[in-house]
């Protein structure tokens, strides 16, 4: 059987709702909500067949927890609506969460993960059509089992994903929530009198003076394409220590996107294009003297993203050392890890409110040879996620988010040794240069990858 030619049939289709009852309320988007687009974000964990649990009872474990867990995620179970600004805002009205229990006739081994865009996309991540977050449960010809969800990226970053996906997986287990949500938008209330630096005005830009892409880009056959890669523990530290010279230590989330960034740069003939690089930083730690408790910014369920990015021209990046690369992103990521950076982000939006923003590594123009946006993973509870039947074989996120810009998500191997997944979408002809340029490092995921020796 070809590995991305399976069939999915859907057994059964149901609404879960919180298990309580819930009063209908609107939920506010903070400011740093407001910055995120429309877009849906993908997750998929797929385990091995259970010795002690049939695949329906599994789904009804799973169904259950999830009806529990709603009662303290409950913006999960209502959907997104229009204030009168035209803004979003959360109408946590208990509408529930689209369920489908499916089987495919395929088995876990036989999933061809490298090309997630066909065998994943659509099939065993459901494409979300209401709602906030859906959810499909399928079971494989082996009696092994894939969760799929989806949620809207305007409700939740991956860290809220991740607190709600550790939280379900508690509740299958009836084991306390580790971690309740919060969701206090007063941690973002704007400055008065508002201000921010000027860096903010080079990083976000209003919807309304976008520019229509060139038409060269608008043309462009070259689509972007999902895959993900698997890399060695000892390869990421080689490129640490490659990028850690001369008395610095750089983080490996820098070090392995300085290496991207110059491998795609490899790629271009035109010395004077430029590569854009965005680097998602998480602004929870940063904001935390913003709160009395440090806790509820850790449980603080929502957006807290900021992403700088920088840019160099394909002539400069092939001359650069991985140091001098690696160098880069640090101080990218240096200047947005601070509360100010935060701050002044929540008063730039109010400043512009209701007119909606987005970030210019998104906007791709005619001297960009590419631009992409790295997020680290490695808080991927992947792990933790045990829903009574043992840790997944495997698990990533799903991001095929559309434009012309990359998207990077690395994340832990669940084996815990070190290793990385790293789920990439990008335009083809990258994808095949990293394949070319970097075969060392970026393995295509294969079923030799899957933790099939888990213990249940």
């Amino acid at each position: 059987m070809d590995s991305c030619d399976f069939t999915v049939s859907v057994k059964r289709r149901d609404v879960v709702a919180a298990v309580l009852p819930l009063a209908e309320q609107l939920l506010a988007m903070s400011n740093l909500d407001l910055l995120l687009p429309p877009l849906d974000v993908g997750i998929f964990l797929c385990y091995k067949k259970s010795s002690n649990m049939s695949p329906e009872s599994r789904v009804t474990v799973l169904k259950k927890a999830l009806a529990q867990t709603l009662v303290s995620f409950y913006p999960f179970a209502g959907e997104i609506v229009q204030n009168p600004l035209g803004e979003p805002e959360l109408l946590c009205s208990n509408a529930g969460v689209d369920f489908v229990h499916a089987c495919a006739d395929i088995e876990l081994k036989e999933l061809d993960l490298y090309h997630p865009d066909f065998s994943v996309h659509g099939k065993l991540v459901p494409v979300k059509v209401r709602g906030v977050l859906s959810v499909q449960v399928t079971e494989l010809k082996c009696g092994g089992l894939v969760i799929g969800c989806t949620f809207d990226h305007r409700a939740a970053d991956a860290h809220s994903a991740n607190m709600f996906l550790t939280a379900w997986a508690e509740s299958s287990q009836a084991k306390p929530t580790t971690h309740l949500p919060s969701f206090r938008r007063s941690v973002f209330v704007p400055r008065h009198p508002l201000q921010h630096d000027e860096s903010i005005d080079k990083m976000y830009v209003l919807l309304s003076s976008i520019l229509p892409p060139p038409k060269e880009i608008e043309v462009s056959k070259d689509q972007l394409l999902s895959r993900i890669y698997y890399i060695r523990a000892e390869e990421i530290d080689r490129l640490q220590f490659e990028a850690s010279k001369n008395g610095t230590r750089r983080s490996k989330i820098e070090s392995f996107s300085a290496f991207l960034w110059k491998t795609i740069a490899e790629g271009g003939n035109d010395l004077s294009k430029g590569v854009k690089l965005g680097i998602v930083v998480d602004g929870r730690k940063r904001l935390e003297g913003r709160e009395d408790n440090n806790l509820s910014l850790q449980n603080y369920f929502g957006n807290v993203l900021s992403i700088p990015y920088t840019q160099a021209s394909i002539g400069e990046l092939k001359s650069m050392t991985l140091e001098t690369a690696a160098n880069l992103v640090h101080s990218c990521v240096e200047a947005a890890a601070t509360e100010e950076h935060f701050s002044g982000l929540i008063d730039w939006v109010e400043l512009h409110r209701p007119n909606p923003a987005i970030v210019k590594v998104y906007c791709i123009d005619a001297n960009d040879e590419a631009a992409f946006v790295v997020s680290s993973g490695q808080h991927f509870p992947v792990t933790k996620l045990n829903f009574g039947w043992g840790i997944p074989a495997f698990g990533s996120y799903h991001f095929p988010w559309g434009g012309q810009t990359g998207y990077v998500m690395p994340m832990p191997s669940v084996r815990g040794n070190g290793d990385w997944v790293v789920y990439m979408h990008l335009m083809k002809k990258h994808l095949d240069l990293v394949e070319t340029q970097a075969f060392d490092v970026f393995r295509p995921f294969d079923s030799s990858h899957l933790n099939l020796a888990a213990d249940d």
